[in-house]
């Protein structure tokens, strides 16, 4: 499909060689063919000027001789043409020798090489037919342009294909470039440096040097991620143990409450870091969908009406479609508006608010890590849709997210169909 869309498009590079191609062999093949007309011309008329000069001096020897003028010597000057005698004029003037002229104009493609000179005080001509050497001529212009034809409808094509192999590896390294812009950081162009030193060659070692070098630089900061979460969590159980021993009082209250904060936060980036690291797997087994989304929002302690239109048995893991329902239903009710809705239909669940909406950075790129968007979507680490878009990738699930056209954000969870 891609080589049929490639043809389609004139634009692409391979029918820009194509054109060069096409129009260095027609410039080529005209300069060429100008040259060879040109020469061939030139040739034709000193022969045929040699020929006539050759022909009135037999003449004129035969008239010496006999003291009758033989057949083609022209004695009369009103027979001659006035081209021929002006010619004539000039040239006595100049040297008194033999003049040509080509008569070129016969309507009926017959012309003709006239010689001249002065004899015994007039002027005497012969002339010479040239209609075998026109027609020569000719017949040599047409295998000129009908091989010319025939070399240019050779080429361009030859040329078409020829392209198609630098064509097929840049289409290659633009595959590669949007697999890494959109995520794949292990994609490679496979270039191996083995095609010689050409610039594709130059171009697919650089992407390949760029997805590696951010794909070492996404672990490192994904393994710097899951150090932190680490080493926090000892230090962290220590305090939330001194603060269940503190006095009951507001101060209290206020310390367990951030510490709870920290404690979340320090949860989701070691549950981060594990599904970065591709460590999660999925323990799939039946489930009556609508019962656990109900579950995960009883569990939520939040107001959200389930609506369920045909709910059916999915094969998933329970605890992961749980964090996923939790995780979304508590981001609506954080950033969004009441009232915050659940609809299960068949295998997909659609979590809507009816707030602001997602801003159009993460419609565009997805959700990131410490960004939840717009100021109106409220504060918080923006861990949470993340984490939802992590595990729905290990049970097989697709997460979308948009907006209503009437206003809110409109989460979308469908689930792979039972086998």
């Amino acid at each position: 499909m891609d080589f049929i869309r490639d043809l389609r498009n004139w634009r692409s590079l391979r029918w820009k060689i194509a054109l060069l191609v096409a129009v260095c062999c027609c410039a080529v093949a005209l300069t060429v063919g100008r040259l060879v007309h040109s020469s061939t011309l030139e040739r034709s008329m000193n022969d045929g000027g040699a020929k006539a000069v050759e022909s009135l001096s037999r003449a004129l020897e035969d008239y010496e001789r006999d003291g009758t003028p033989p057949p083609g010597l022209h004695l009369t000057p009103g027979a001659l043409p006035d081209e021929l005698l002006h010619r004539l004029r000039s040239d006595r003037d100049a040297s008194g020798g033999y003049v040509t002229w080509y008569d070129g104009d016969d309507p009926g493609d017959h012309p003709s090489m006239w010689a001249a000179t002065t004899y015994r005080g007039e002027p005497v001509a012969v002339e010479t037919d040239m209609t075998s050497d026109l027609l020569t001529r000719r017949a040599l212009d047409r295998h000129m342009w009908k091989y010319s034809l025939l070399t240019l409808g050779v080429a361009v094509p030859l040329a078409a294909l020829a392209a198609e192999l630098p064509h097929r590896r840049l289409r290659r390294v633009a595959r590669t470039a949007r697999r890494i812009a959109t995520g794949d950081l292990t994609a490679r162009t496979g270039s191996g440096g083995g095609r010689g030193g050409d610039e594709i060659t130059d171009i697919s070692a650089t992407v390949d040097s760029m997805a590696d070098s951010l794909h070492q630089r996404l672990l490192t900061e994904q393994r710097f991620t899951a150090d932190v979460a680490h080493e926090l969590r000892t230090p962290l159980m220590g305090l939330v143990t001194a603060s269940g021993l503190l006095p009951e009082g507001e101060a209290t209250e206020l310390v367990q409450d951030r510490v709870h904060v920290l404690r979340t936060l320090v949860e989701d980036l070691l549950e981060i870091s594990r599904l970065d690291a591709g460590a999660e797997r999925a323990d799939v087994r039946r489930v009556p969908l609508a019962e656990v989304v109900a579950e995960s929002l009883s569990r939520t302690g939040l107001e959200t009406p389930l609506t369920e239109e045909d709910a059916a048995s999915v094969e998933t893991d329970p605890r992961r479609l749980d964090r996923i329902v939790t995780n979304l239903v508590v981001n609506a009710h954080r950033h969004g508006r009441h009232p915050v809705t659940v609809t299960v239909t068949g295998a997909t669940v659609t979590v809507r608010d009816h707030g602001p909406g997602f801003p159009a950075e993460l419609l565009t790129d997805g959700p990131q890590r410490f960004r939840t968007g717009t100021p109106e979507r409220g504060r918080g680490q923006g861990l949470g849709l993340t984490i939802a878009l992590g595990q729905a990738r290990v049970i097989g699930a697709s997460l979308s997210f948009a907006n209503a056209p009437e206003g809110g954000a409109v989460a979308t969870l469908r689930l792979p169909p039972s086998a």
